[in-house]
Formats: structure tokens, C-alpha cells, sequence
């Protein structure tokens, strides 16, 4: 006899129903202007005069792409700078913050409160744009990719977030480690970021996203254009698309469409982080401890 399903009770039901239906709709207005964006970076600017922003062109018109990809370098010149300070960036961060939290998650370490201390204070107070562009000039930092990297090297938010992940960690893993031999460095890179890749998965695509959205520090500290991150591009096109229209023909002589150029240039320099995101997602839902005590 085959079981029957068991009903919900009517409540519940109509909870459920309503809270589809309003996820349902958050979702549509995060999805729908990303596709209007879209459809529009692929319209003539005849047909954006007639029509606007379109879901589906008309006639498909490739013009925008044709000269940001094709007949220009600079967006790939940009991509060069950007996916250096992603990836570099990223990867430099996550070592000091995921080593300066371990350290501080210890309560016997020396000092520990001092760090602490000193580290919330930097939360609070900001120095200022003209004494971090001293710092920046100080350390030979103006017009190199550096600039990107080393004065935003460890956000202390972050760091108070993997102390807080450290602390569930149970210290009998790291005993018995010590019992066999390991030494600190090897319990935290064989034993601790393991176990915390979900947290540290989280906190590199705080730090990602931060890398690859940022543009004021390039308007700041990088006087070379050709040093220009793929959001200061971005900008750029965003603000002047009007001056790069009378700029740039294409080989039929038609002028490439104005928010043509605007919203390809959003694709382009959104498209990646897009694609990249799914393959970390699956790391925010896995069990911190999963494996890590058998019975």
C-alpha cells in the first residue's frame, strides 16, 4: 500500500504560496533590468529611439561589442589589470586575514588583546584620502598595480568574521595534531583552512567582488590609462559614450549606438564575476565540520 502524502495544514500552506510568490518577485527585479541591459547592448541607436530598452532587438546589431572587443584593446588591457588584482589581491588577502584571525583566535597569545584593540580602532577612525595618498606615494606605490593590493590588504571586518568561524573549531583537533608532531604552520594549512573552506570560500568573494567592483583607488593613485582597471573603463565609457561615438566608425561608416556602448560595456564588465559565482556557492552550504570527527 503505497503511503499517502501528508497535507499541510492550510496555514502553512498559504505562508508557503505567499513566500514563493514574493521570492518569485525579488527575483524578477534583480533579473529583469540585468536582461534589459542585455537585449539593449544589442540595438541599433535607431532602434533604441523607437522602441528604448528592449528585452528582444529587432534587428540584432553587434556594433557596441564589434568596437569594444574587436577594434579597441584598452577593454583588454583593462581585463589584464583587473584579473591581476582579483587574483593576486584575493589570494594576498585571504593569507593575511586568514593567518592575523587564527593568531588572534588564541587566547593565550601574547598581546592578543592589543591586536584586537588596535584593529577595531581602524573600523572607527579613517586617516583620510590626503594621508593614505601620502602613505601610497611614501611607499613608491602611485602608477603601480601595487596601489591596488597592498593598502587594502586586510579588511578587519573580515578578520572578525574567520576569528568568530576559528572559534567553533574544537581544540582537541589541533591537540591531538600537536601530539603528533605538527608544527602551527602545518595545523593551519592541513587541518584549519580545510575545515573553514566554506567561511574562507565566503570571504574571498567579499574580497573578489571588492577587487573587481573598485575604481576610486585607480582614479586616486594611477595617473597611466594604461593602468586602468576594467571599471575605470567602465566609467569612462559610462560618462563620455557621447565623446567615443564621434570618436569611432565603424567599417559601414555607421556611428556605434550610444547606449549601445553603454550597456555593452555593463555585460562585458559584469558577465565574468557571473559566471564565476556558481562554482563558489556550492561552498556557503556545506557543513563546517563535515568529516573533520568520526566516531
Amino acid at each position: 500500500m503505497r503511503n499517502k502524502k501528508k497535507r499541510l495544514p492550510a496555514g502553512e500552506l498559504a505562508f508557503q504560496v505567499v513566500l514563493y510568490v514574493l521570492l518569485i518577485l525579488l527575483t524578477l527585479t534583480f533579473i529583469i533590468p540585468f536582461l534589459l541591459v542585455i537585449g539593449t547592448s544589442f540595438v541599433s541607436k535607431e532602434e533604441i529611439a523607437r522602441r528604448g530598452f528592449v528585452f528582444f532587438p529587432q534587428v540584432w546589431n553587434f556594433a557596441a561589442y564589434d568596437m569594444m572587443l574587436l577594434q579597441n584593446t584598452e577593454v583588454w588591457r583593462a581585463y589584464g589589470v583587473t584579473f591581476f588584482r582579483v587574483v593576486v589581491g584575493t589570494l594576498s588577502s585571504l593569507l593575511v586575514t586568514g593567518t592575523f584571525a587564527y593568531a588572534v583566535s588564541k587566547k593565550d597569545l601574547p598581546g592578543r588583546t592589543v591586536l584586537l584593540v588596535l584593529s577595531f580602532i581602524t573600523m572607527i577612525f579613517y586617516g583620510g584620502l590626503i594621508p593614505t595618498y601620502l602613505v601610497v606615494k611614501s611607499l613608491g606605490l602611485i602608477d603601480s598595480l601595487w596601489c591596488f593590493i597592498l593598502p587594502n590588504l586586510m579588511s578587519v571586518w573580515n578578520m572578525l568574521i574567520l576569528r568568530n568561524f576559528f572559534y567553533s573549531i574544537p581544540d582537541s583537533l589541533e591537540e591531538s595534531a600537536l601530539l603528533d608532531g605538527a608544527t602551527p604552520p602545518t595545523i593551519f594549512f592541513r587541518i584549519i583552512v580545510p575545515l573553514s573552506m566554506p567561511a574562507i570560500a565566503t570571504i574571498g568573494l567579499f574580497y573578489a567582488v571588492d577587487q573587481w567592483n573598485n575604481w576610486f583607488d585607480a582614479a586616486i593613485w594611477i595617473n597611466d590609462v594604461r593602468k586602468y582597471p576594467l571599471q575605470m573603463v567602465l566609467r569612462k565609457y559610462v560618462l563620455m559614450s557621447s565623446t567615443y561615438d564621434l570618436k569611432f566608425d565603424l567599417a559601414t561608416g555607421a556611428k556605434p549606438p550610444d547606449m549601445g556602448i553603454k550597456s555593452a560595456i555593463v555585460v562585458i564588465s559584469t558577465l565574468p564575476m557571473l559566471c564565476i559565482y556558481p562554482f563558489i556557492q556550492k561552498y556557503f552550504v556545506k557543513g563546517v565540520m563535515i568529516g573533520s570527527v568520526k566516531g
